[in-house]
């Protein structure tokens, strides 16, 4: 099974240290950086990693600050799930991700709600 998961998330980092966190957070994971941009309100990076790796990219994902959505963590708790369960199968597959994360002030997210998200 292919996975290729689209997850959202919220930062209150500054845009661009954010994209250099989560690129180097996931080289450290053993990842590849296949995309990224940033502007001043999201950063977006597309990466692959490990599939046997994908505890280590979820709670990394965490440490580095993200406010998942509720649909990112269901879908990365599927993966870890689905993974830890076919271990020996699955181990060199990869995982493609894109990653969508709004940046900005805790008072910016809540005087203006972001449609379609989410979080919880």
């Amino acid at each position: 099974m292919l996975w290729k998961l689209q997850l959202s998330a919220l930062c209150v980092e500054d845009s661009s240290r954010l994209m250099r966190f989560l690129s180097g957070t996931i080289l450290a994971c053993g990842g590849w950086v296949l995309s990224r941009s940033c502007s001043e309100s999201d950063v977006r990076i597309g990466f692959e990693f490990e599939r046997s790796g994908c505890v280590e990219v979820y709670t990394s994902l965490i440490a580095a600050g993200l406010e998942l959505s509720q649909d990112a963590h269901q879908r990365l708790t599927e993966l870890c799930q689905c993974t830890r369960y076919r271990a020996l199968e699955v181990r060199e597959e990869t995982v493609e991700v894109e990653l969508e994360v709004l940046t900005g002030s805790r008072e910016r997210f809540a005087a203006r709600p972001v449609e379609g998200l989410k979080f919880g």
